[in-house]
Parts: C-alpha cells; sequence; structure tokens
C-alpha cells in the first residue's frame, strides 16, 4: 500500500503524518473520507471529502504506481499539488479531501487537469458561494 501525501492547504505548511501510517488515529480520519465521505470522479480524478469541523483544508494525495515510475507518479503529484495551491481561494473551509489521480491524468494537460478539478470540487460542494 502506498503512504498519501498530506498537505495542509490553507496554511501552506507540509506535513508527513501519513507517510508511514505511524499515527493511526490520523489514519482512521484519512480512511474516514473514503467511507464515509462523499466522492465524484471523471476521467482524471476522483475526489472523496468529508467535513471536518475545522478552519482549515487538509489534502491527501494518492497516486498509484500502476500509472508509471516515481518520476511519472512525482510530476503527477507536483501538478496536482499546484493545481490545489493555485485554486484554494475559491475553496470553502471545513474539508479533509483525498485526490485519486487516474491513468488518464498521466498524459493529461495542466488546464484539462485544473478544469477537472475544478468540476468536481463544484460538484461536491467544496467551492465558495459566490455573493
Amino acid at each position: 500500500m502506498t503512504a498519501p501525501y498530506c498537505l495542509n492547504v490553507i496554511r501552506g505548511e507540509r506535513s508527513d503524518l501519513f507517510a508511514f501510517f505511524v499515527l493511526e488515529e490520523t489514519h482512521g480520519r484519512f480512511a474516514e473520507g473514503y467511507y464515509r465521505g462523499a466522492n465524484a470522479g471523471n476521467r482524471f480524478l476522483v475526489i472523496y471529502c468529508r467535513r471536518n469541523g475545522q478552519k482549515v483544508n487538509r489534502m491527501g494525495l494518492t497516486v498509484s504506481t500502476k500509472l508509471g515510475h516515481a518520476v511519472v507518479r512525482n510530476r503527477v503529484r507536483r501538478r496536482l499539488r499546484e493545481i490545489v495551491r493555485l485554486n484554494e481561494d475559491k475553496l470553502a473551509e471545513g474539508f479533509d479531501f483525498v485526490i485519486v489521480a487516474r491513468s488518464a491524468a498521466v498524459e493529461a494537460e495542466f488546464s484539462a487537469l485544473t478544469k477537472a478539478f475544478l468540476t468536481l470540487t463544484d460538484k461536491l460542494g467544496m467551492q465558495k458561494k459566490q455573493p
């Protein structure tokens, strides 16, 4: 099982809380997003989300070894982290979410991944309400 990378999006602090699943309590909360949260997917991504009752968003990334070697997987992770960073002002506060990359994400253009991310977050109600 690959360990997802955790990123505290709002504060911009990186955290390796999930690196080795040392903290089972944290891993349990992370896994709750899969089993109890809402989810939506498209050709490039699947997003699992759940409210966390806090004023920060927490994100996890899952990129399977099926997508390719380490260089390919790391490129996909970097692109997804950048998409979240650039669009964090559009996201409402208080969500734990996990982004799972699908194989089509490897060859996708950055703009297509961004559009897929924004479409899914809108479908899940994770975007801020526009006045």
